[in-house]
């Protein structure tokens, strides 16, 4: 568990929930069975952000809930909205390399919002 600090809340963590999600998932665990604890990696995964590279957690509107299939996601420096709820689940339910939490964070990781000149 980690301390009130977040000294254990590390991006090199969220290699270790890709681990695990591949794990459940390749073990055929049924995702209505492990849906706790897939929230639980995906808080992870947001908490980091938060934590490590200044992103705060956000209440989606009702136009964005039924896009990211949540009702929370996390907001970055540079202004845009993620998922990192449904990038576990998506980890979960298709197995995909793109949608590894570590990836993930380590290209919205100071990220800058591009402005037009």
């Amino acid at each position: 568990m980690p301390g009130r600090d977040g000294a254990r809340l590390t991006p090199l963590g969220l290699r270790v929930v890709d681990f695990i999600v591949d794990g459940l998932r390749k073990g055929g665990a049924e995702q209505e069975r492990v849906a706790g604890a897939l929230f639980g990696l995906g808080a992870y995964g947001g908490e980091v952000l938060v934590r490590r590279a200044g992103a705060a957690w956000v209440d989606l509107d009702v136009g964005q809930r039924p896009c990211f299939g949540q009702e929370v996601g996390v907001r970055m420096p540079d202004g845009r909205v993620w998922n990192p709820l449904g990038r576990v689940l998506n980890r979960f339910m298709e197995g995909a390399p793109e949608d590894s939490l570590q990836t993930f964070y380590l290209a919205l990781h100071g990220r800058t919002r591009r402005t037009a000149a």
